[in-house]
């Protein structure tokens, strides 16, 4: 019993710590990612699809929610001007099957 409980709360942890539920904050020094939206796919380290749902925005696969409250956040990300400032480029694609890395050496960026 002892060892279901244990997996099923480590389960739940990578599960809570993995999805993507984001803020947009306003200063770059309460963000957790400095973020440059590209105008095309290919300059973009991720190809990220906004959902309408929380539930669907699970994972690290560039499924993102924006959440109106910092404290609801997975990750408080801040959009910068130049793509040299930023700790992640990504691009807004309208199709969900879209949503990927494109540069996997990023990921650990958004965990």
């Amino acid at each position: 019993m002892k060892k279901l409980l244990l997996t099923l709360a480590l389960a739940f942890i990578t599960i809570s710590v993995s999805a993507q539920k984001v803020y947009s904050t306003d200063s770059k020094y309460d963000a957790d990612v400095k973020v440059f939206a590209a105008s095309s796919k290919y300059d973009a380290d991720l190809i990220v699809y906004k959902c309408s749902s929380k539930y669907d925005a699970d994972g690290n696969k560039g499924l993102w929610y924006f959440v109106d409250s910092k404290y609801d956040a997975d990750k408080k990300i801040f959009f910068v001007d130049s793509k040299y400032d930023a700790d992640l480029i990504i691009y807004f694609s309208n199709s969900k099957y879209d949503a990927e890395w494109r540069e996997s050496s990023k990921k650990q960026v958004m965990y």
